[in-house]
C-alpha cells in the first residue's frame, strides 16, 4: 500500500479487529458476566435489546449476519427464555422478536463487564486523549461505513 499513513495503523488495526472477533475474549466477558452465551448470540441479544423489537430480517441485515444462522441463534435464545416472539403491534401476522426480562439482564451484565473494563483501559488517559481517541474513531468508522471498496487493479483488467 506504500506510505499512505496505512501502514502506522495497520498492526494495531489488525490486533484490534481480532481482539473483537476473538472466542477467548468473549468467554472472559462472558465468565466475568456470569452468564453462558454464544458469541453469536450475545450480538443477537445486545441487537434486540436495543432496537426491539425487531423483525428476524431486519435483525440479520442490522448485524450482517446469514438469516440461516440468526434464525438458528434466535431459537436457541427463546429455549433459554432470553428472547421471545409475538405478533407487532397493528399487524399480529408479522412476528417480532423481544429481549425478555431476563434477557434485558443478561444484556445488562454483559454491558457492565464490558462498560469497567473499558473504563479501567482508558483509566490512564488524559481527558484530552480520550476525547480525541472517541472523535477520531467515530469519524474512522463513518468514513468505513461510508467508502466503498475498490476492485484491484488486475481485477478491473479482467472484468
Amino acid at each position: 500500500m506504500g506510505d499512505t499513513g496505512f501502514d502506522a495503523i495497520r498492526g494495531p488495526l489488525g490486533r484490534l479487529l481480532r481482539l473483537g472477533a476473538s472466542r477467548k475474549v468473549h468467554a472472559r466477558q462472558i465468565a466475568a458476566a456470569g452468564v453462558e452465551l454464544t458469541q453469536p448470540g450475545a450480538t443477537l441479544l445486545a441487537r434486540i435489546v436495543e432496537d426491539g423489537p425487531v423483525v428476524l430480517g431486519d435483525l440479520s441485515t442490522a448485524t450482517d449476519m446469514d438469516p440461516g444462522a440468526v434464525s438458528r441463534q434466535v431459537k436457541a435464545l427463546e429455549a433459554e427464555g432470553l428472547v421471545e416472539r409475538q405478533g407487532r403491534e397493528g399487524d399480529a401476522r408479522i412476528r417480532v422478536l423481544r429481549a425478555t426480562p431476563a434477557g434485558r439482564r443478561v444484556r445488562r451484565r454483559i454491558a457492565e463487564v464490558q462498560d469497567r473494563h473499558m473504563a479501567d483501559v482508558l483509566a490512564g488517559w488524559s481527558d484530552a486523549d480520550r476525547a480525541t481517541f472517541a472523535r477520531l474513531l467515530d469519524r474512522f468508522v463513518e468514513d468505513l461505513l461510508s467508502m466503498h471498496y475498490r476492485p484491484t487493479e488486475n481485477h478491473r483488467r479482467s472484468a
